[in-house]
């Protein structure tokens, strides 16, 4: 028997923080984060096991994202 697909809440929830993962994790890291969760989304959820990515949802959408400093302005 086939999962039930997610619904739209979990979708979104999966989107966005796929979206904030570039910008928590700048650089590979956070292609890497947004990759995984997008294609979690579409794919993984079938395989099962969520509790990993679901609490990586969590973290990159609870997390706050690094403000710029000046220092980093002037390099």
């Amino acid at each position: 028997m086939d999962p039930a697909p997610m619904d739209h809440h979990e979708k979104m929830r999966l989107r966005a923080a796929a979206f904030r993962a570039t910008r928590l994790y700048p650089g590979p890291v956070g292609e890497l984060v947004s990759r995984e969760l997008l294609t979690w989304e579409e794919f993984g959820y079938r395989l099962g096991g969520e509790q990993l990515v679901m609490r990586l949802v969590d973290h990159v959408l609870k997390s706050p994202i690094p403000q710029p400093t000046a220092e980093a302005d002037a390099a």
